[in-house]
């Protein structure tokens, strides 16, 4: 039996986003394993976001989580093994940060150990970001006084979308290309679009914030999304 890797708190976090391998006489991809693997990842204690993307990045993603990689490497390999191609993904871990040691231990549980997807929620988008380095706008070399109260300003403008927004931060430096994931569930599209480009006037973004590619799409059963991205 392979050893758990596990997180000494918190969940590990695979976003993988899949195209539907196609030949002349359709989609070559194994309906029933795909809907397989999530089962048995979901059997297993995993949380798994089935994603139908838009655009040409990707046909579909799947958002999941657990407390070990051998399981999300497993859940990886059944749904490539089932015809999936995976064409790009990102590896973060659920975290508190240090600008919010002092919250209560309630949502310190909530940010290490979210229960996804919420409800009445559809609408979905992922993006990495790190913080800026560059000469004149370095945030590590900051202090941690002047860093805090940018933080502040910026969960202010966040906290205004209460309701219409679920914003999972999870964190990603040493194991992926950015420091941070960020997934957004909203109530409608409009919703992603207004939260980001208004917390984009913080300074911690304005100035301090390199943003990576945009995924979106709209959360669903396994089934419906892939039904609907062509695979029946």
């Amino acid at each position: 039996m392979t050893e758990p890797a596990s997180p000494s708190e918190g969940l590990c976090v695979l976003h993988l986003f899949l195209r539907v391998r196609r030949s002349l006489i359709g989609p070559s991809v194994d309906v029933r394993a795909v809907k397989a693997a999530v089962r048995a990842a979901t059997d297993a204690g995993d949380q798994v976001v089935p994603v139908a993307i838009l655009g040409h990045k990707a046909d579909m993603a799947l958002m999941a989580l657990g407390d070990d990689l051998w399981r999300l490497r497993d859940l990886q390999t059944a749904v490539v093994a089932a015809g999936l191609e995976v064409v790009e993904s990102y590896l973060s871990m659920t975290e508190v940060s240090e600008y919010a040691a002092g919250v209560p231990d309630e949502m310190k549980q909530a940010r290490l150990y979210p229960q996804l997807p919420p409800a009445g929620k559809p609408a979905w988008c992922f993006y990495p970001m790190s913080r800026s380095r560059v000469v004149g706008a370095n945030w590590f070399t900051l202090p941690f006084e002047e860093r805090m109260e940018l933080m502040r300003e910026h969960g202010a403008s966040g906290r205004t979308f209460a309701g219409r927004i679920l914003q999972v931060v999870t964190g990603s430096t040493g194991v992926d290309d950015y420091e941070w994931g960020v997934t957004l569930f909203g109530e409608r599209p409009d919703d992603l679009k207004e939260v980001v480009y208004t917390m984009r006037y913080d300074q911690a973004s304005a100035v301090y914030a390199d943003f990576g590619p945009f995924y979106t799409g709209m959360v669903d059963d396994i089934d419906v999304v892939l039904r609907r991205v062509g695979c029946r």
